[in-house]
């Protein structure tokens, strides 16, 4: 939006739009691979730890929802006992261009036997303590589902 006053000077208004950050962590888990998966990649393991409540459409769009928001995203790419990751629909003209997206992928150290899920979660979210308190909880979650 462009004004203009008297002096014949402009000003241009531009909205700025929060730009999206890449966070990344680390998680150790006492779990095998194999049992860990499922919990990554299907809906009703989604829904035991990541969100209150996980639904799949028969178009395959996730329905994730927080504190009676839902949120919807596709699988955008998986690999048996690997990864999954999940882009959101875009909400936003921003989204569409920049989509946000979390991506869980699944390690073994081969010296120690450690699992690790390793967390890319790509948003808005400004506070990175926020996002990292966000992720921590979560992973609690999961620890005590799968005892590990």
């Amino acid at each position: 939006m462009i004004f203009k006053n008297s002096s014949n000077l402009k000003f241009e208004s531009i909205q700025t739009m929060p730009e999206k950050t890449l966070f990344t962590a680390d998680y150790e888990i006492h779990a095998s691979v194999k049992m860990l998966y499922p919990y990554i990649q299907s809906a009703s393991g989604l829904g035991d730890w990541f969100a209150d409540n996980v639904r799949i459409s028969p178009e395959k769009v996730f329905t994730f929802e927080w504190d009676s928001e839902q949120h919807k995203a596709t699988q955008v790419a998986h690999r048996v006992n690997h990864y999954s990751k999940f882009e959101f629909l875009p909400e936003t003209e921003q989204d569409k261009e920049d989509p946000s997206y979390f991506e869980l992928r699944l390690e073994v150290n081969e010296l120690t036997q450690t699992t690790f899920l390793k967390v890319f979660d790509y948003s808005d979210i400004e506070d990175k303590e926020e996002v990292q308190d966000l992720w921590d909880g979560l992973i609690e979650n999961l620890r005590k589902v799968v005892g590990g």
